[in-house]
Parts: C-alpha cells; sequence; structure tokens
C-alpha cells in the first residue's frame, strides 16, 4: 500500500520523462513566441464537449523546458530527434511545428471496470494544415481515404503498424484521421472525435467553459489540465485499501499545471471535492502518507530516489473549503538521468 501511494505522489514528475520532447537540438535557439492567432484559453475553448482537458504549450516545452532537462543528456537528445524524424517520415506530421496542442478527453466505459478515454486534438502553430495533411497522404503512400462531413475534408490514413513516439513511448496506431480547420489549426484523432471537432468549430457542442477556466489557472504553465472526475471513473481505479478508495471517492474534479523556473520544474494538482470535510479527510491521509513516503524514498537508490526525496522535502498541502492543493518541485537536472527510462 505504502509503495502505491507514494507513487501517487510523485507521479506527475516522473511522468515528465515521457512528455513529447519534439527536436531538442533544432529548438535550442528558437525564442519562445505566442500563438500568432489566438490565445491558449480560445484553442482549448474551440474543443468538442470534454469530460477534461488539458493545454501543451509545445513551444515552450521544446525551447526552454526540455532543453534545460536534458542539459547534460545529449544522447537523449540525439535519440529523440531520430525519433521525431521517423514519427514525421511516417504520418507526415510535424510536431515542430507545433505551438500549443489543446486535447480533449471523453471517458468511455466499455465494460465493467474499465475506463477507457476518447481523445481528440487541436493543434495550432506556424505550419499551414492543408500543406501538412498532404504531407501526411504522401507518407500513406496511397493507405487513407478521404471522409466529407459538414463540407470539410477528413483524411484517414491506415498506419496498423507500431510506431516508438518521440523515442520513448511505444504505440500501435491502427488509424489516424487528420483535418485542418483553418490554415493554421489541425484536428487529429479518431474519426469520430474529428466530426466532434468540426462541429465545434461551427459553435455545436463545445466544451464547457468551467473545464477551460480549470486548466487555465496558471496562464504561465507549460501543460495545463483540468477534468471532471465521475463516480464511475473512481470506483474503477485500482486502489486496494478501501480506506484511502473512500477519502477518494469524494473527489469531483481536478486540475493542474507543470512549469518551470530558472532551475526547477513545478508541478501544482489540485481537486474540488464534494464538501470541506472530505477535503480536509483527503488532506490528513495524504500527509501521513507523505510521513511514510520519506521513509520509503530513502530506500530508492540513484536518480530515482534524489527524484523523489526532493518531491517529497519540497511537498505542501493544503486545503481552501472544498479544495485541495498541493504543490511541489524539483531541480531540472534530477529529472534529466529519468528521461526514457
Amino acid at each position: 500500500m505504502i509503495r502505491k501511494t507514494f507513487t501517487l505522489t510523485t507521479l506527475a514528475l516522473l511522468l515528465l520523462s515521457s512528455v513529447p520532447t519534439f527536436a531538442l537540438a533544432q529548438t535550442r535557439g528558437r525564442t519562445s513566441r505566442q500563438s500568432q492567432t489566438q490565445p491558449a484559453t480560445s484553442l482549448l475553448a474551440s474543443l468538442p464537449e470534454s469530460d477534461a482537458v488539458a493545454l501543451v504549450k509545445v513551444n515552450r516545452l521544446l525551447s526552454d523546458m526540455m532543453p534545460k532537462i536534458l542539459a547534460n543528456n545529449t544522447a537523449k537528445i540525439a535519440e529523440l530527434n531520430a525519433s521525431i524524424e521517423n514519427f514525421k517520415t511516417r504520418t507526415g506530421l510535424d510536431p515542430r511545428s507545433f505551438d500549443e496542442v489543446a486535447l480533449g478527453f471523453r471517458y468511455t466505459y466499455p465494460r465493467e471496470g474499465v475506463t477507457k478515454l476518447i481523445t481528440a486534438a487541436l493543434a495550432k502553430g506556424t505550419f499551414n494544415a492543408g500543406a501538412m495533411v498532404a504531407a501526411g497522404r504522401l507518407a500513406a503512400n496511397g493507405k487513407y481515404r478521404e471522409e466529407k462531413y459538414q463540407g470539410k475534408s477528413i483524411y484517414v490514413f491506415s498506419l496498423d503498424e507500431s510506431i516508438r513516439l518521440f523515442g520513448v513511448i511505444d504505440l500501435k496506431i491502427n488509424e489516424l484521421a487528420a483535418s485542418p480547420i483553418d490554415a493554421n489549426t489541425l484536428a487529429l484523432g479518431d474519426p469520430r472525435s474529428i466530426r466532434s471537432v468540426i462541429d465545434a468549430s461551427t459553435g455545436r457542442s463545445r466544451v464547457k467553459s468551467e473545464l477551460v477556466g480549470l486548466a487555465s489557472r496558471d496562464p504561465n504553465a507549460v501543460i495545463g489540465f483540468g477534468g471532471n472526475i465521475p463516480p464511475q471513473v473512481l470506483q474503477n481505479l485500482d486502489v486496494s485499501n478501501a480506506s484511502f478508495a473512500g477519502d477518494l471517492s469524494g473527489v469531483r474534479q481536478a486540475y493542474g499545471s507543470i512549469g518551470t523556473t530558472e532551475r526547477d520544474v513545478e508541478l501544482f494538482v489540485g481537486a474540488k471535492m464534494v464538501n470541506n470535510d472530505a477535503a480536509r479527510n483527503l488532506s490528513d491521509t495524504l500527509e501521513g502518507l507523505k510521513q511514510l513516503g520519506a521513509l520509503f524514498a530513502g530506500r530508492l537508490a540513484g536518480a530515482k530516489g534524489v527524484l523523489a526525496k526532493s518531491a517529497l522535502s519540497n511537498l505542501k498541502i493544503v486545503t481552501q473549503a472544498n479544495e485541495l492543493q498541493i504543490r511541489t518541485a524539483v531541480a531540472q537536472a534530477d529529472i534529466g538521468p529519468l528521461v526514457g527510462r
């Protein structure tokens, strides 16, 4: 139980080791720029109706955050650069040209005890969306089909192969759909998700402003997220301790952000609980687990131990009415050795 719960405390930081790190060597000389057409909140607000949303400011991720994290790991930079070139060759999509990516998630429950996500993505950048789709058609070597919906073209690429995405994540991709929404915005997902994005672009069934607000609480964050947590999602979690599962059952919304300072990566996670008592109960549980986690962290060796000790020593847990808030920070240099492991 201690091991599983301690992992929850440091999971978000460890996940940075699998953040998409696109062509870092090429981005070291780039200066950070704002999206030239729409603010970040506008891209999030263009998503279709969703249960959760996230925004990744890709340009800042590439030009600021990841080069600092991997400053002492040139071999990993070279590996990731090769991986992104391979991804571009197979799909025609070049993530280097993305300024920001907004993600919308819908929960589905295909069978008892299982929660799956349906994802729709909007990528905005300096690219020409039509030209990027055309490159995808060439890369697919004829293995694609075109569908029409609401006057727009949806291109469905039949990949049916495994791709090592960004040198870190192994994905099995059967079909990838793409559709230009405007000159500099590309919708990505499966055909059903793309149709929902097209509907949203006409003003129909857009994501609720409350979720956009949750994911945008920190306008300076590199990554922001927010979502509703329905009871069924919590019930489907594999939490072996009944007491801890009971504390989690009071969560109704979660939100947070990942950002940087000159030296650190900062993580913030918040939860809106069903009432004030539920927030205090979960806070008390996490404080106890923090103390137990410190004992467990002492047994971890190498880079994992350094990261865990740093995350726990900087961990702050507070409650404000029915909201629980967790903050921590770790040195960027402490994350680098774990990237891609």
